[in-house]
């Protein structure tokens, strides 16, 4: 198994379980919990994707300047 894929599905079941015990300790519902576990990494991941398209398109809050500085910084190290 590809380590990218291997680090990828350990980094989800972390997530997942974390996710889990959290809705649980809150709600002390399985079901609610499990729900909430399963359906939070769909709403992430969506809102992931847009998140990285409008940083595409342009940088808020002179973030545009900062970052080009420290891509400077790096490509002369």
């Amino acid at each position: 198994m590809p380590t990218d894929l291997l680090k990828t599905l350990t980094y989800l079941s972390i997530h997942l379980t974390i996710g889990f015990s959290v809705a649980y300790w809150f709600t002390g519902s399985w079901s609610v919990a499990g729900g909430i576990a399963l359906i939070e990494p769909g709403i992430n991941a969506v809102a992931f994707f847009f998140h990285e398209k409008a940083w595409k398109r342009e940088l808020p809050f002179g973030l545009q300047r900062l970052v080009g500085q420290a891509r400077s910084r790096r490509l002369a190290s």
